[in-house]
């Protein structure tokens, strides 16, 4: 009986350890030359909102030298292969601008595929392995933010492994008030809505974990069952740029049509929570500014523009070196995007399939991040929210 329990109890964590591996990638190289359906205009794509219909960010894309140990990886995250996919050199080369045959894994947390996945990019010739193990803050570091149920067991995973040897790098996790100052008066039944919070700065990725407590954001933050070590998909993305005015970021709103939470704010060590996340030194600061998609608020960016000079790893910040080297959207107005993108010489690629055999473009933005566009003509399965809504558990 005793035994019969235990798998009942550990069947879902059983079966999603067990998964088989990954089939081999499909040759999805097709037609390089751009095309454009004139059915574009004629789709039911209300399901994406007005304008032009573009998702929060979709995904992070990372390089990876080691394909069965990123799969160990970010599999103990509760992410799992759910698309695989091949281009040859040719393709490669006019589509990301890297003379090398690539291997594509798209991967997966739980029901979460309107935001918040992973691609693993194995090439065949690297460039080399990118932003690497750095000083936070440094330019062209990318951060992969996720919700999770417990991170305090998560802050010792990842020190104890520090503490083994392996290159990681740990904050501690620190209490922040989500509706301002949680200094109280507060009681038994009057309580503050907090997070934790805590960064991770390794060797190929950068993560920032964060768990609530006394509130929660539907849809911002799915946390699967059998996810090993209860955390969700990628829910926002932090991204260190150095960029002469604000006004090179404004093709985020004018091409792609995000929205900006506001205008840009200075932050600096004399906060608490950015001199602990980021590590700030006495005297350090940056400007801060967030984007996000109007019809789904989760897949947010926030770009950090340091003021201080920086260590400057931009330039190993893109397809064909290590680590997240860019980030994808989609709509299904993609050939309006496309327009958008060339009007503000943008210089994007012509529309191509990529590893997945997906309709696509890809472009650099002037702050140094690299952007693909994937057209999707239905509506992803996981609800996409638009609109943020903070619930509080004892309403």
């Amino acid at each position: 009986m005793r035994s019969l329990l235990f798998s009942l109890l550990f069947l879902p964590f059983l079966a999603f350890s067990q998964e088989p591996p990954p089939p081999l990638p499909i040759d999805s190289t097709g037609d390089i030359s751009p095309s454009f359906f004139e059915e574009e205009a004629q789709i039911d794509a209300s399901w994406a909102g007005e304008g032009l219909g573009i998702s929060g960010v979709f995904e992070a894309a990372i390089g990876v030298s080691d394909l069965n140990e990123a799969l160990r990886y970010y599999g103990e995250m509760g992410f799992r292969v759910t698309n695989t996919g091949y281009l040859n050199k040719i393709a490669a080369q006019n589509l990301y601008g890297i003379p090398s045959a690539l291997k594509g894994y798209r991967l997966q947390n739980g029901k979460s595929d309107s935001h918040g996945l992973i691609r693993l990019w194995v090439w065949d010739e690297p460039l080399g392995p990118g932003v690497g193990y750095a000083r936070p803050g440094t330019i062209g570091m990318r951060i992969a933010a996720m919700l999770t149920q417990d991170i305090f067991w998560l802050h010792d995973i990842y020190q104890d492994a520090r503490d083994g040897g392996e290159p990681w790098l740990v904050t501690t996790p620190i209490r922040q008030g989500v509706l301002g100052d949680f200094d109280g008066p507060f009681s038994f039944y009057e309580h503050a809505a907090t997070t934790r919070e805590m960064a991770v700065y390794g060797q190929d990725v950068n993560h920032l974990f964060y768990q609530r407590y006394g509130y929660t954001i539907p849809g911002y933050g799915n946390i699967h069952l059998g996810t090993r070590l209860g955390t969700s998909e990628l829910t926002h993305h932090d991204l260190f740029v150095q960029v002469d005015s604000m006004e090179q970021l404004q093709y985020l709103v004018s091409a792609l049509g995000l929205v900006a939470d506001g205008p840009p704010t200075l932050e600096g060590e004399w906060l608490r929570g950015p001199r602990t996340l980021y590590m700030l030194q006495p005297g350090e600061s940056y400007w801060f500014q967030t984007f996000h998609s109007p019809n789904n608020i989760c897949g947010k960016l926030r770009f950090f523009i340091p003021v201080e000079p920086r260590a400057n790893r931009a330039d190993k910040q893109a397809p064909g070196y290590g680590g997240i080297t860019a980030h994808t959207f989609y709509t299904p107005r993609l050939g309006l995007m496309w327009a958008a993108v060339t009007e503000a010489n943008l210089e994007p690629t012509p529309v191509m399939p990529n590893e997945f055999g997906e309709r696509c473009f890809v472009f650099r933005g002037p702050e140094g991040n690299t952007w693909q566009i994937i057209e999707k003509i239905t509506a992803p399965v996981n609800e996409a929210f638009p609109v943020f809504h903070l619930q509080l558990l004892n309403e």
